[in-house]
Parts: structure tokens; sequence; C-alpha cells
């Protein structure tokens, strides 16, 4: 189990730099000159903006370089404003604070794979697809845009060797053909990061005729689709905060998350539906109820971790290692 990193690191903005029509790379420096923790293709950070909010990025840099990150940004005219923030408010020099990384997307070993990416779903892409061709695995990209001018990363994507490149602007090309690549995939792994409708298509065609163990995915937010929880049945528990040694009482009407924050308000969060992995936290005892949508049933029955932002409890108390 990939627990979180939970420890707050110190960055500057060592440079911002502009990679296409709508999207900004952030290379993010240690301020200390010390390296920053470890990481692997899928690995995401938490970006604390200097407005307090915070947003997750996927790192796409080298991962052996570890005396910075780099981080890029798609300003998102109808988002929550935190794109517009990095476009706008964030410059070089900038000191910032991240959290992590942490890595629900990670690139399990296989005999080939098939990435897929829509817009700025390349950037954990990227950093898979670096990795399997310095391996020398086989391995085909297929990355589909509004157009080459909105398609950031091309130049890297060149460099590359070994795989096959399929690139898919759609003000010329149209849509990619993701049933037909799948169909011809050889048995690859599918993996998967991109607008919602793309996503779907993915799955449905790579569980259909691949089945549902070569699916992987990461998605830009809460799953459209999902059921709602039912939330009728809803009592109320008790919840230790293990560092502080506190033991608080959970309504039943009441957010878990918006208690622990009573206390440790210092916790992070962001999205408050599930899906972005920010308030991931340590279970210590006790069984959580699960109402993310981000861990997998595996992770979900080892009951050591959960999303504190809409989780509960089945047991009477939980302990959490906050």
């Amino acid at each position: 189990m990939n627990l979180p990193q939970t420890q707050e690191h110190k960055v500057t903005v060592a440079a911002k730099t502009t990679l296409a029509a709508g999207v900004v790379e952030l290379e993010l420096a240690s301020e200390d000159g010390n390296d920053l923790p470890q990481w692997e293709p899928g690995a995401h950070v938490d970006l604390i903006l200097p407005s307090g909010a915070v947003r997750q990025y996927s790192l796409c840099g080298d991962p052996s370089q570890l005396s910075s990150y780099k981080v890029s940004v798609l300003l998102d005219e109808k988002g929550r404003g935190g794109s517009r923030e990095v476009h706008e408010a964030v410059d070089a020099g900038a000191i910032l604070t991240i959290k992590g990384p942490r890595n629900h997307f990670p690139l399990g070993d296989h005999q080939s794979y098939l990435f897929i990416a829509g817009g700025i779903g390349i950037t954990p892409m990227l950093a898979m697809a670096r990795k399997v061709s310095a391996a020398g695995l086989k391995w085909r990209l297929i990355y589909g845009g509004r157009s080459l001018e909105t398609m950031a990363y091309l130049p890297e994507i060149a460099e590359l060797v070994g795989g096959d490149v399929e690139l898919v602007p759609a003000d010329t090309k149209g849509i990619p053909d993701i049933k037909g690549a799948i169909e011809t995939s050889d048995g690859a792994h599918v993996y998967t990061c991109g607008p919602e409708p793309m996503l779907r298509v993915v799955e449905e065609n790579t569980k259909a005729i691949l089945g549902d163990e070569f699916f992987h995915f990461e998605r830009f937010g809460a799953d459209p689709n999902a059921v709602a929880a039912d939330t009728d049945g809803d009592t109320a528990f008790e919840v230790e905060l293990a560092t502080t040694g506190k033991t608080l009482t959970v309504a039943a009407n009441q957010k878990l998350i918006d208690v622990v924050r009573s206390v440790v308000p210092g916790v992070p969060f962001s999205c408050e539906q599930g899906y972005c992995g920010s308030c991931e936290t340590g279970v210590l005892a006790g069984i959580p109820l699960h109402r993310d949508q981000l861990l997998t049933e595996e992770e979900r029955a080892c009951n050591d971790t959960m999303m504190i932002c809409v989780g509960r409890s089945k047991t009477p108390k939980l302990t959490l290692d906050i």
C-alpha cells in the first residue's frame, strides 16, 4: 500500500515556461538545497497556492533529478480558480509549499503498454513513457488534443525511442480510434488520463476487449456517473487523533474532516468529493466506511488508509494517524 507522504516542503519556482497554448510548466526547486522525496511515474503532489487553495498536479519531470520537480498546469476557464492563480499570480521566484508525492496511478510491470492521453492528461503519461522507453519495453502512445498548438511536450515525446507515437489533433485528425488501438494492442496494459468522455470510451473498450485488470486510469475530477452514497443510515461515532491524544465525536450529520480540522486545522483537503487524495489519512484502529472514488477494492480491504473528506466509520471508534 502506498500511503501518502504528508510532509510539507518549501519550494521555489525556479522557472515558469509556456509549453503550449494555455499550458505552463513550473519547475519547483527545493528551497533548502536538499533533495525532494523520491517518486515514480504516476505520482502527483499537492501544490498549496498563495491563496491557500490546494491543487493536485502530476509530476512529469525526471525522477532521477530530485533537486526539483516539474508540473504543468492547463488554464481551466470553468474551473475553481486554481489554474488561473498559477497562470496569473505565480511567477518565477515565488515560494510555495508542496505536500507529497503520492501515487494512486502507479506503473506496473508488464510486457507491453498502451498509453492514451487527452490534453493535459499527457503529464503522467510522459513520465511513464519515458521510463518504459529507457527500459527497452514495448509501448505505444496515443495523444489527443484540440490542436497541435495546445498539446504540450511534443519535443520531449519526439525524443523517446523504441515506441510508436500517434498524435491526434482534433482540428485536423478528429478523434483517436481508441477501440481499434485496444483491439490491436496485443494484450498491452492500458494506461489513460484525460477528460471524462475519453476515459469512458477507454474503460468500456479495455474491459470488454482485454479485461478489467488491463485498465489503469487517473481522472481530472469526480466521476459524474458515480452513485451518490446513501447517508440516511449514518450514525455518530468517535474518532481518536493519535498524535494529539484527543477523542472527538462525529455526529450523524457531520463530516469527519470537519471534526478533525476543528482540532488540527492544517489537515489538507481539496476536492471534498473523495477523488483527489489530498485528505488521505492512515487508519490505526477501527474499520473505515469508504466512500471515495480513488482507492481500489484491494486497498479498501486493507482498511489502513481512507479519504476523510467523505469517509466515515463502520465501527464505534476510529483511530487516525493524525
